[in-house]
């Protein structure tokens, strides 16, 4: 690659991710999120939740005769905090979704992992160390919604990164073999 070009991709990846401590000619290739469909499931759940908490409102209010003011008060304090509990469950959810990211550079695989938002993880692996990589869906619907687990293995110590839920389509797993093949090849040039 021609070295202003890479300059320029390298100074546009720390722009884009300042989280990633790239070094001085390196660039992101590949940058990828959670499928799209852990989204849609994150806000459907929140969503029915909430109507959920809304008809007991409903209810709550059309019931009048049936419960005292003092009953009534109890119940609107009991859906307000449930609805509360929703909304902070689903602004977590999406952080948290958002919070899971895989980089492809030209010279390592960056994985950040965020399971809670006190529980995270950084894995970094040079191209070079890694043996093998593979993309496995299980079930009708990762491939319906074009999403499965990526598995990166390590030279060595044996091993193994997996990246579930990815949005990784085969095009881009070709990609990534073919990158990992071509450093590996640079790296028997320079020894």
């Amino acid at each position: 690659m021609d070295e202003n070009l890479a300059k320029i991709r390298h100074e546009r990846s720390k722009k884009d991710f300042p989280m990633l401590n790239l070094e001085d000619d390196e660039y992101v290739e590949y940058a990828f999120k959670r499928a799209n469909i852990c989204l849609m499931l994150i806000m459907a759940g929140t969503g029915i939740g909430v109507i959920i908490i809304l008809l007991g409102f409903l209810l709550v209010l059309l019931g009048q005769s049936m419960i005292d003011e003092m009953g009534k008060r109890f119940l609107f304090i009991m859906l307000f905090a449930l609805f509360a509990s929703v909304i902070i469950i689903r602004i977590v959810a999406i952080k948290t979704y958002h919070g899971n990211r895989l980089f492809i550079t030209n010279q390592r695989i960056v994985q950040h992992l965020m399971t809670s938002l006190v529980s995270s993880s950084v894995n970094a692996i040079d191209l070079t160390g890694v043996e093998d990589v593979s993309f496995r869906q299980d079930g009708i619907l990762p491939r319906i919604f074009h999403y499965g687990t990526l598995r990166l293995a390590t030279v060595g110590d044996e091993t193994t990164y997996t990246f579930k839920y990815s949005d990784i389509s085969p095009e881009d797993m070709k990609a990534i073999s073919k990158m990992i093949t071509d450093a590996k090849k640079r790296n028997k040039k320079n020894d």
